[in-house]
């Protein structure tokens, strides 16, 4: 696993995006705060960059350090979530322009999944975690259904399959407001 963190952390370093397995599906990574990264995954998903992206952080501790406003439901959400969560929170910032959205708001989630933390607190920067496909297509449930396409763009391919069982299920998404308004987007 060492080496595949030390290869993947080059390369985000470096600008570059990652084929790389989440604690949901096998998603594109970049360092959330580069721009011209961001903008990478935007051209290989053929996604106009209106639609934000999902970042992972390795501890919620870290929360603050990428969002303004966390409301106290945030928290017991992370506590309690039976299954990965995603939060949309309000007032990011520390980020690509691009991976927020429009109202300023950021999708992000606690990610649970040992390569995924170390990768993160190694790079010290929140990753972005988006599908492995081709924008409007069907997310692959596992890296052999990953197409070639995806595949031939990125920068690096993490190899972990000793320690990656894909669920190929994405994650739920909860959409909190300052007010403590509550929306389930994604069960």
């Amino acid at each position: 696993m060492e080496k595949e963190i030390e290869k993947a952390i080059e390369t985000l370093r470096n600008g570059g995006v990652i084929l790389y397995p989440t604690d949901t599906i096998w998603g594109l990574g970049c360092d959330a705060s580069n721009e011209e990264a961001v903008q990478k995954i935007y051209a290989i998903k053929k996604r106009s960059d209106s639609k934000s992206l999902i970042v992972l952080i390795d501890h919620d501790q870290k929360l603050g350090r990428y969002v303004k406003h966390i409301p106290d439901a945030a928290w017991d959400i992370i506590d309690h979530s039976a299954k990965p969560t995603t939060l949309i929170l309000d007032g990011a910032y520390n980020m690509a322009p691009s991976v927020i959205a429009e109202d300023g708001s950021i999708g992000i989630r606690v990610c649970e999944m040992e390569f995924c933390q170390k990768l993160i607190r190694r790079l010290n920067k929140p990753l972005v975690s988006t599908s492995a496909n081709i924008s409007g297509e069907k997310s692959a449930p596992n890296f052999q259904e990953i197409s070639a396409e995806i595949k031939k763009q990125v920068d690096y391919i993490v190899d972990l399959p000793k320690y990656y069982k894909p669920t190929g299920k994405a994650s739920s998404i909860i959409k909190l407001d300052q007010h403590q308004n509550v929306s389930v987007i994604r069960k």
